[in-house]
C-alpha cells in the first residue's frame, strides 16, 4: 500500500495566529518550531512519503529550511482536509491512502499512524479512519478544565459497537456523572481513501461542522463512514497545541518523553 502523509499548516488562526512557527523546547533544551516537530513525528513512520502543505510563504521557507518537501495550496482551504485534497491534486504521484497528520500534533507516535493504515486491511467499508484514545481520569480532568475556562481543548469521539463514528465534539462527551463511563479523546490524525477526499471538497460546510469547528463532521453529515481506531497510548502522554496555554504543557511532555 502506497501511503502519503500530509502535514497541513496555516499561519492565520483565530485562536493562535502564527501557531506553526511557535517554538517548542525539547528534552535537550533546544527549540524547534511546532511545524518541524509535527513533520518529524510524520517522518518517524516507516515506508511512507511525507509533505508539508501550506498557503503561507513563511511556513514554506521554514519547512524547506529543515528539509521538508512542501506543496503550496491556496488560502481558500477551510481546513486541513481541504488542504490535503488540494495538495494531492497538485502532485503527480498516486497513493492508495492519504494520511492527514495535523501540524499541531507533535506528540503523535508512529504506531498511531501504523494502526490507521492497518485498519483498512480489515475494514474495507470505511471511507476514512481516525484514532481514538481511551481517557484516563487525569485527561478527563484536563479536558473539563479547558471547557470550564472557555478554552477549546481536545476533541472527544462517540462511536458504535463496531467502532463506526457517531459524533465528535469539543465538549466532553458523552456526559456522565459516573466514573465508569468511557470517554475517548479523538487524536487529530485522519487516513482517507483518495475517493473520499475528492467527494469531501464537493460537499458544503454543514451546520454541525460549522457549530463545532470540526472538519470530520462533514463526512458524517453526508453519510460517510469513519472508522474510529482505538489506539494504545503505551503510557505515553498525548496533547495537541490548540491554544497558547498548551505550549508549556507540550514542552513538559516533550521533556518527560525525552524528545530532543
Amino acid at each position: 500500500m502506497k501511503v502519503l502523509i500530509v502535514v497541513p499548516a496555516r499561519y492565520e488562526s483565530s485562536r493562535f495566529p502564527g501557531k506553526p512557527l511557535i517554538e517548542l523546547t525539547g528534552a535537550d533544551g533546544k527549540t524547534k518550531s511546532l511545524i518541524q516537530r509535527s513533520w518529524e513525528a510524520a517522518k518517524s513512520v516507516e515506508n511512507v512519503d511525507v509533505i508539508v502543505a501550506t498557503d503561507d510563504y513563511r511556513i514554506e521557507k521554514a519547512a524547506r529550511d529543515f528539509g521538508a518537501e512542501v506543496v503550496m495550496t491556496s488560502s481558500n482551504c477551510a481546513n486541513g482536509t481541504e488542504r490535503c485534497a488540494e495538495a494531492i491534486s497538485n502532485i503527480k504521484n498516486v497513493y492508495d491512502l492519504i494520511v492527514n497528520l495535523q501540524g499541531d500534533a507533535p506528540l503523535s507516535p508512529a504506531w498511531f499512524v501504523d494502526d490507521l493504515i492497518d485498519s483498512f486491511k480489515t475494514n474495507k467499508k470505511a471511507d476514512m479512519a481516525t484514532p481514538v484514545l481511551k481517557c484516563d481520569e487525569e485527561t478527563i480532568r484536563a479536558l473539563k478544565k479547558d471547557r470550564s475556562q472557555g478554552l477549546v481543548g481536545g476533541t472527544t469521539a462517540v462511536f458504535d459497537k463496531n467502532n463506526k463514528a457517531l459524533y465528535f465534539s469539543k465538549e466532553v462527551t458523552p456526559y456522565s456523572n459516573s466514573k465508569n463511563t468511557e470517554i475517548f479523546h479523538h487524536v487529530g490524525i485522519y487516513a482517507y481513501k483518495p475517493k473520499a477526499l475528492k467527494e469531501y471538497i464537493n460537499w458544503p460546510i454543514g451546520p454541525l461542522e460549522e457549530a463545532e469547528g470540526l472538519e470530520q463532521l462533514r463526512f458524517l453529515e453526508n453519510g460517510g463512514y469513519i472508522n474510529c481506531v482505538e489506539v494504545d497510548g503505551r503510557g505515553r502522554d498525548f496533547w495537541e497545541v490548540n491554544n497558547p496555554s498548551d505550549v508549556p504543557k507540550v514542552n513538559s511532555m516533550l521533556q518527560k518523553l525525552g524528545i530532543s
